[in-house]
């Protein structure tokens, strides 16, 4: 079935509120209406510049959806530093990221807080970025699908089949992150090909079909094309990339000639 592509730019701890500014303003230049007609673009700022892109979404009608890196699982509370999903969904947040493996391997959170944050991005009517994925040393053990597979059944562990159909699961590579390094583009169908056989078993084929995949892991304007067009891939989740206009323009045009060079 068809399913629309969605690029989504997590610019984790980067940009203040004066420079995620100037960066949406240069991306609408960048990113034309046949764009977005056929892909959907989100944008994850941190917190302290998520009213600032807002604003200038609803305010210049900029055909972006604003995106979250995280949130806690509980509506409110005696939580310091954190922000919940209540919280974004007044600021209308549509996507919001669950279990990026830095918030996993750095901050340490467990499957069963994902699955709970999962949970509650959807009982706050947004829409999960889930994410899965191994490191180098279960890569080389052989061990890649068996922790993609628990991390994807713990994470949508009761969540409805309609839910699922309607959420995003990003696999990323925890050794391609931010290391320059990227899955070849069969390896990362074969995984994505992989988490979609995993949601049909554990849930249902409707959901498996509807449901989209996202790639991550040094995605980049000359490797977008040949990534992004495979079966099973479904739209990127980009990081250094997303914090320039034109390079995250180019990803998103991904469907266009392929790039060469750097």
């Amino acid at each position: 079935m068809a399913r629309t592509p969605l690029i989504s730019g997590n610019w984790k701890m980067n940009l203040n509120h004066f420079e995620a500014l100037k960066l949406v303003q240069e991306l609408s230049y960048q990113v034309t209406t046949d764009d977005v007609d056929v892909v959907d673009i989100s944008l994850h700022p941190p917190f302290t510049d998520l009213r600032t892109v807002q604003t200038v979404l609803e305010a210049d009608r900029l055909p972006f959806h604003l995106g979250a890196q995280h949130c806690h699982f509980e509506a409110s509370g005696a939580f310091t530093g954190e922000v919940s999903p209540a919280m974004l969904a007044k600021m209308n947040v549509s996507y919001v990221i669950a279990g990026h493996s830095e918030r996993r391997e750095v901050f340490g959170e467990t499957d069963e807080m994902v699955n709970a944050k999962v949970k509650a991005i959807l009982a706050n009517e947004m829409v999960p970025i889930l994410c899965v994925g191994e490191t180098l040393e279960e890569r080389e053990a052989g061990d890649a699908e068996t922790k993609v597979a628990a991390q994807v059944k713990a994470g949508l562990g009761g969540v409805s089949a309609e839910n699922v159909a309607a959420l995003v699961i990003a696999y990323e590579p925890i050794w391609a992150i931010g290391t320059g390094k990227t899955a070849s583009a069969d390896d990362a169908q074969a995984m994505c090909a992989f988490v979609r056989a995993t949601v049909r078993d554990l849930v249902s084929d409707e959901a498996a079909d509807a449901l989209r995949v996202q790639y991550g892991g040094s995605v980049k304007p000359t490797n977008a094309h040949e990534l992004l067009t495979q079966p099973d891939i479904d739209g990127a989740l980009v990081g250094g990339a997303s914090l320039e206009a034109e390079s995250f323009a180019r990803i998103a045009q991904f469907r266009l000639t392929p790039e060469s060079g750097d």
